[in-house]
């Protein structure tokens, strides 16, 4: 199945790419390789989500904010490619997680990205190498960012 039109079976709509808050750029291509740089979870020009996990943000919401991350680099992905059939592996994720000391809850919220990642372009494409790490703190105080890289036709 194509991922734009799983997309539309999902319900979702992929927003117009954020706007880098520095001095870099959403994505860069080498060859057949897309590198997105770290996206939050960001809605209508807004973080949706503030706070450490699980103090001010629960585990759920965290994975729910992974989820809406990772929606906003599908669109910086789809910028990049003009489709997301192009799409040829998702190689790797790195999704960091604002969190407390104590929490060890850090695969499960960037589940919120992975799963959606198998969601939409299936196991085949879908499945990457990952890291899921706890942070001291992460940009303007949200939960969770995530950079991927894409292999590509």
């Amino acid at each position: 199945m194509k991922a734009e039109q799983r997309l539309k079976e999902l319900g979702i709509e992929l927003p117009t790419p954020p706007a880098p808050v520095a001095n870099y750029v959403r994505w860069v291509r080498a060859g057949n390789l897309l590198f997105v740089s770290g996206h939050g979870p960001s809605r209508d020009g807004q973080m949706a989500y503030r706070g450490k996990v699980p103090t001010a943000v629960s585990p759920d919401d965290a994975y729910q904010a992974a989820r809406l991350t990772m929606i906003n680099c599908l669109a910086s992905v789809k910028e990049a490619l003009g489709d997301l059939d192009r799409v040829k592996r998702i190689v790797k994720l790195l999704g960091m997680v604002n969190a407390e000391p104590d929490f060890g809850g850090q695969p499960q919220v960037i589940n919120g990205a992975s799963d959606l990642l198998v969601e939409v372009f299936g196991p085949e494409i879908g499945k990457h190498a990952r890291s899921a790490v706890g942070m001291g703190s992460l940009p303007m105080q949200i939960p969770v960012e995530i950079e991927m890289i894409v292999e590509v036709e």
